[in-house]
Order: C-alpha cells, then sequence, then structure tokens
C-alpha cells in the first residue's frame, strides 16, 4: 500500500487569495502533520538570507558614487565609523554603534567648510543590514531630493558610518550643527524582509537623546513602503520639524494616502 500525502492547500482556500497581498508566511498546507517541504526549505533559504544580511560587510566604494549621484552637490561623503571596531564588537557592544571612534570625532570637530550650521544633516549607516543601504539608500535619496529641491534647506556633507546604531546620528547632527539629522539604517531582517531599510528623523540632535524624541519611517524597499511615498512622508516631517522645532511622540505623521500616492489611490483591501 502507498503512502499518501495531504493536499497541501488542504484547508487554505480562504487564505490562498490573501497571499498576493503579502510575503507573511500564510497558507503554507500541511504535509501529514508537518508543514510541505517546498515551505520548509523557503524558511531556511530566508533564514539563511536574513543571516547574509546581517553579516555581509558594507561595499563603500559602490556606495559612495551612487549616493553622490543620488544627492548632487554634496561632494564626496565623510567616512565615519563608530566605536565598536568590528562586527562582532557591533552585534555583542550595542552601545559601542552608538558612538563614534576618536577618529571620526576629530573629523568633523576639525571640518573647516565655513560652514558650521546647517539645517540637514543626512547619515547613512549600515545597521543590521548593509544589503539594506546598498539597495535602497540611495534611490531614496534621489526621490527625497526632487522634494526638496525647490526649498531653501541648508544642507550638511553626507556622511556615511559604518557599524552604526540610529543614537550614532545624535552625535554626528551634533558635530555638524544640524538643526536635523536624518538616519537611513538597515533595519533588523526579517525572514520575509532582509532589505528592509529604516528612516529615523530627529530635532535638535545632541548625545544622550533617547527613542522618544525620533520619528520612524520603516520598511523602505520596492516590496514595501517605495521611496516616493517614503521621500513624500520625511518631506511632511522635515517641514513640520523645523515649523515647530520638535520631533517624536510630539510630532504625529498626518500625511493620507492621497498626500504619498501620485494621483491619490484607492482604500487599503483590508479596509
Amino acid at each position: 500500500m502507498s503512502d499518501s500525502i495531504d493536499d497541501p492547500d488542504a484547508g487554505t482556500a480562504p487564505w490562498l487569495a490573501l497571499r498576493k497581498f503579502t510575503e507573511a508566511r500564510i497558507a503554507l498546507g500541511a504535509a501529514g502533520i508537518s508543514q510541505p517541504t517546498g515551505a520548509q526549505l523557503d524558511f531556511q533559504l530566508a533564514h539563511a538570507r536574513a543571516r547574509d544580511a546581517v553579516h555581509l560587510p558594507l561595499d563603500i566604494d559602490a556606495l559612495k558614487p551612487a549616493l553622490q549621484a543620488a544627492w548632487p552637490h554634496a561632494g564626496p561623503p565623510l567616512l565615519l565609523h563608530s566605536a565598536a571596531a568590528n562586527r562582532n564588537v557591533y552585534l555583542h557592544r550595542p552601545d559601542l554603534g552608538r558612538r563614534l571612534d576618536a577618529p571620526s570625532r576629530a573629523l568633523l570637530t576639525d571640518r573647516d567648510d565655513g560652514n558650521r550650521r546647517c539645517d540637514l544633516a543626512i547619515i547613512v549607516a549600515d545597521g543590521l543590514s548593509s544589503h539594506a543601504i546598498a539597495q535602497n539608500a540611495a534611490p531614496f535619496l534621489a526621490a527625497l531630493h526632487l522634494q526638496l529641491a525647490a526649498e531653501a534647506w541648508t544642507l550638511a556633507p553626507l556622511a556615511i558610518v559604518q557599524q552604526g546604531r540610529v543614537a550614532v546620528g545624535d552625535e554626528v547632527g551634533e558635530l555638524l550643527g544640524a538643526k536635523i539629522v536624518v538616519v537611513l539604517i538597515g533595519e533588523r531582517p526579517g525572514l520575509s524582509a532582509p532589505d528592509s531599510m529604516g528612516i529615523y528623523m530627529t530635532w535638535a540632535p545632541r548625545v544622550g537623546l533617547t527613542d522618544e524624541r525620533r520619528n520612524c519611517i520603516s520598511n523602505v524597499r520596492p516590496a514595501g513602503l517605495d521611496y516616493v511615498q517614503a521621500a513624500a512622508r520625511l518631506h511632511y516631517l522635515l517641514g513640520q520639524a523645523q515649523l515647530r522645532q520638535l520631533s517624536g511622540v510630539a510630532l504625529k505623521d498626518e500625511t493620507t494616502q492621497d498626500d504619498v500616492l501620485p494621483g491619490g489611490g484607492g482604500p487599503a483591501f483590508l479596509l
């Protein structure tokens, strides 16, 4: 008598139509009391990609020209490093990833470009996914540049921070004399999203601020929040932060779908 294997789609039919809306692992089906072999292999592949995203070094040589092309007239990005000397230290000592090392502080302290105060500093940090930064930082900045081009913002040089965490932007922004700092950073990889970039905005950056002082825009990537929508949301927050001189929990994102989608858009499918 031959062995029988359950239909992998048995009992999942009501869920199947929803799979096109999400990369979450729904409607996987079953093989006996286990999940199908294909679903198990997909999980293992996703787990491997997430681990790779954490450990893959940021390719500075490839990133620099891409950022310069996306953010015209900024000049070569400043190359900085956190106090975490390497990836192993970075993963075990989050506190060191939040501060610059001594050479980086000296570079910013000794900078002499005639512009010690500015409206906006943008920091690009590898975070927990260098892949997210390599893929998303330049196209997002190109979209943001279109939003800001007609406005009178004084900009600090772009800065790239290796082995950086979100709070390292506070120190960089403070040393650059920026009213607002924006940190683009690779987010912790999920099993369906190893390429997600986060954006953190802080008014009056200085060392010692905590997370309630920041606004966050998350999941910026082609399969998540696209660059035009993310740039529109950040543009709104930047304008409100400058007008009201605050950020974080006191500043809400009040943009609507019509504000961030070209031509508007219909309601979300769940609504």
